[in-house]
């Protein structure tokens, strides 16, 4: 791991959690909700029961999970509510750990670039 100073850790985390809407889900092997927490309301991820399948209640993670020891990231998903997430899916022993992170800034610039370029083919 990088030696990183804890100030700089505290940072990071600090902008992740206040910036970045973080939030969290623990996923057993079995698919079952184990753990949840951070700004899930944010996403539109509300009234989660433990012990259930995740799948049935989180639609985006219908077939993603078990994951297979290797970690997934989708950038800039977009929700049924409009946010769109930075997703980062990750294996641990005690389960499959899904981070959501606001990417809805990102894609807004990302389609302000498209559209300049859209823009300047249509001119040319």
């Amino acid at each position: 791991m990088l030696d990183v100073p804890p100030a700089v850790v505290a940072d990071i985390l600090t902008f992740m959690l206040e910036q970045l809407s973080l939030a969290y889900l623990l996923v057993n092997k079995d698919g079952c909700l184990s753990a949840s927490g951070g700004k899930l309301a944010v996403y539109g991820v509300t009234n989660l029961e433990k012990e259930t399948n995740v799948g049935e209640q989180i639609f985006f993670l219908e077939g993603l999970l078990p994951l297979d020891d290797f970690p997934l990231f989708i950038p800039r998903m977009k929700t049924e509510y409009g946010i769109c997430a930075d997703v980062h899916i990750f294996p641990t022993k005690e389960g499959d750990w899904v981070l959501m992170l606001d990417a809805t800034k990102d894609e807004l610039q990302l389609s302000v670039i498209q559209q300049q370029v859209n823009d300047s083919s249509l001119f040319q």
